[in-house]
């Protein structure tokens, strides 16, 4: 999975991505950079892995992973060419989430902040967006249907409700069907994916802004860029004395990691081999079968059953064997709905 931080000019999203991404916060990173543009992928830190692998002792522990992308470009939606802000947008379109970033600190002989204000601004350069790119493809699937061209049934409809609603100044993710609708995965419309919402404020202001309007689905949360950016930068233990003197129970990176996972409605579960302990985030909902699609195509092909035991029971029973015994480690079939926390053993021929 991976995020892309996006925001207006001054609203702090390359000081936010500091933060979350300090040598000293982040383990086991990957980061790749692209002119001014910059990915860290990140291991999702969870101590139900710790646990599993402490007790297993595999060879290899592998945690989930989100990727946090800072696009290029400045998101100067003002601009006269507007390239950098396109560019911007476009950045924002690869990723499978966003995380908004608005400004609520005061600049330094500049105006007050307008956080609410600046949301919906860059909301509605999306709406735009994803109204031009519907506008676009309806208009193609009318041309070729003129001229005789098969036409996907399913397309037309569903891009006519997504013109209706972006008509209406409506966001995708205000319809689920639309925004999870496999159909129209391809379009990667900018208003369906989840959002998380970081109001960037002062170093002293822990209080959420006056954002009356903000939408009950968007996930809004405080962060202290400046001051965070500062503290992920420090050794460990000068870190610790902060992080308690300024009341931040846990490192931003951990705090964003979580609400990106909520917000993106995921959840977790596990798989133990031999020489392997590993955790998969998938898409709350999925079935058993495309469970097994996701660590292997032979799995879904073959696919026989499912060994499931919730993590809670494992650490009950301390094994495999007596959770068995008391009757935990249950069999399911391919339409079984993932649950969080669950370890689970594809049993599969091909």
């Amino acid at each position: 999975m991976k995020l892309g931080i996006v925001g207006l000019p001054q609203s702090g999203k390359r000081t936010i991505f500091r933060a979350m991404t300090g040598t000293r916060a982040v383990k086991a990173t990957e980061r790749t950079k692209r002119a001014d543009q910059a990915l860290v992928t990140v291991n999702v830190p969870d101590q139900r892995v710790d646990y599993l692998s402490k007790t297993f002792k595999p060879e290899k522990t592998i945690y989930s992973q989100i990727g946090y992308l800072l696009p290029a470009g400045t998101g100067d939606l003002d601009s006269p060419s507007r390239e950098k802000g396109d560019l911007f947008l476009s950045a924002g379109r690869t990723c499978d989430g966003l995380i908004q970033v608005v400004r609520n600190f005061q600049l330094f002989g500049g105006p007050a902040p307008t956080p609410e204000e600046d949301f919906f601004k860059l909301q509605s350069e999306m709406l735009l967006s994803d109204l031009i790119v519907s506008e676009k493809r309806i208009e193609r699937i009318t041309a070729d249907a003129k001229k005789g061209k098969e036409v996907d049934r399913k397309e037309p409809p569903l891009l006519e409700r997504c013109r209706h609603l972006l008509t209406e100044e409506k966001p995708l993710r205000d319809d689920p069907e639309i925004a999870t609708s496999p159909v129209l995965k391809g379009f990667t419309f900018l208003s369906a994916k989840p959002l998380l919402l970081i109001s960037n404020n002062s170093d002293e202001d822990e209080d959420l802004p006056n954002m009356p309007h903000i939408p009950d689905n968007i996930e809004v949360m405080v962060v202290r860029g400046k001051l965070e950016m500062e503290i992920a930068e420090m050794a460990p233990e000068e870190a610790e004395e902060f992080l308690s003197a300024f009341h931040i129970e846990r490192s931003l990176l951990d705090r964003v990691i979580k609400r990106s996972l909520a917000v993106s409605n995921l959840i977790s579960f596990f798989t133990i081999v031999e020489n392997e302990v590993r955790s998969w985030t998938v898409a709350n909902g999925t079935s058993a079968l495309e469970a097994a699609d996701l660590i292997h195509s032979d799995m879904r092909k073959g696919f026989i059953r499912a060994e499931v035991l919730p993590y809670d029971q494992l650490v009950k029973y301390g094994n495999f064997s007596e959770a068995k015994k008391e009757g935990q480690l249950r069999l399911e079939g391919k339409d079984y709905v993932i649950q969080d926390g669950e370890i689970i053993k594809f049993r599969f021929s091909v």
